[in-house]
C-alpha cells in the first residue's frame, strides 16, 4: 500500500529552514504554473510526495541562488523528467539580505538606517537617490527619521538598474502601479475600519494576493513579448 503523502504544512516546515521566504502561496503558486504536481486524497486535500518536495528544493535553490526566471526553470525540470541533467548554472551572488519591519513579517528586528548607511549598503549614488526622492519613490519611513526595508530594496533595485540603462525617474511607472493597488486594497479592506487589528490582517493578506496577481501578470505579459 502506498504510503500516504505529505500535508502541506509540513512540506513548508521541511523548506522553512533553508528557504525562509517560502509560503503556502508560494507552493500553490508554482502548482499552478504546472511545475509541482501533487496527488488529491480522497478528502480533496492536495498530498506532497518526496518526489514533490525535491522538486520544490529544485526550484527554490534556482530561485534563490541563481535567480534563474520559471520559464528556463521548467525547461530545466522537462529534462530533468527525461531523465537528462540541466546545463550548470553559475551561483549568482545575492544582495545582502533585507530584514522587513516586525509589524509587516512578525518577528524580525526592523532596518534603520540613516542616509549615509542606506547609500553605503544599496551602492546607490546621492544624486540617484535625491531623484527617488523627489519622485516619491524612496521615503522615511512614516513619522521616523530613518529609512527601513522598503527603502532598501528600492535602492538596491535602482543601482542595478541603473547599468541597464533605467534611471530613477523611469520607476514612475512601478510607483504608479504600486499607488493603484493600494488604493484598491485599502477600499476593500474599508469595511474592517472599525476592528484595526482585523482590518491590518486583511490588508496583509489582500497584499500578498495583489502581489501574487501581479507577478503573475508581469510573467504573462513578458511571455506574450517572447521575452520569457
Amino acid at each position: 500500500m502506498a504510503q500516504p503523502g505529505l500535508a502541506i504544512g509540513k512540506v513548508l516546515t521541511l523548506l522553512k529552514t533553508e528557504y525562509p521566504d517560502v509560503s503556502i502561496s508560494k507552493i500553490r503558486f508554482l502548482e499552478a504554473e504546472g511545475l509541482i504536481t501533487p496527488e488529491r486524497a480522497a478528502s480533496g486535500f492536495r498530498r506532497y510526495s518526496k518526489e514533490d518536495v525535491e522538486r520544490l528544493r529544485y526550484i527554490l535553490s534556482a530561485q534563490k541562488n541563481n535567480y534563474l526566471p520559471l520559464k528556463v526553470i521548467r525547461e530545466n525540470l522537462e529534462l530533468i523528467d527525461q531523465g537528462i541533467e540541466p546545463a550548470p548554472v553559475e551561483p549568482v551572488e545575492p544582495p545582502k539580505p533585507v530584514q522587513p519591519e516586525p509589524s509587516e513579517v512578525g518577528g524580525r528586528p526592523p532596518v534603520r538606517l540613516t542616509r549615509e548607511e542606506l547609500l553605503e549598503r544599496s551602492k546607490l549614488s546621492e544624486s540617484s537617490l535625491i531623484e527617488l526622492e523627489r519622485q516619491g519613490i524612496i521615503r522615511l519611513r512614516r513619522n521616523t527619521s530613518y529609512y527601513g526595508w522598503e527603502a532598501l530594496t528600492l535602492a538596491i533595485v535602482a543601482a542595478r538598474l541603473a547599468p541597464m540603462g533605467i534611471e530613477a525617474r523611469q520607476l514612475r511607472v512601478v510607483k504608479a502601479s504600486a499607488d493603484r493597488e493600494v488604493e484598491l486594497i485599502t477600499l476593500a479592506a474599508a469595511p474592517y475600519a472599525r476592528r484595526p487589528q482585523v482590518g491590518r490582517q486583511a490588508m496583509l493578506e489582500l497584499a500578498e494576493m495583489i502581489m501574487q496577481a501581479h507577478a503573475a501578470l508581469l510573467q504573462v505579459g513578458l511571455d506574450h513579448q517572447g521575452v520569457l
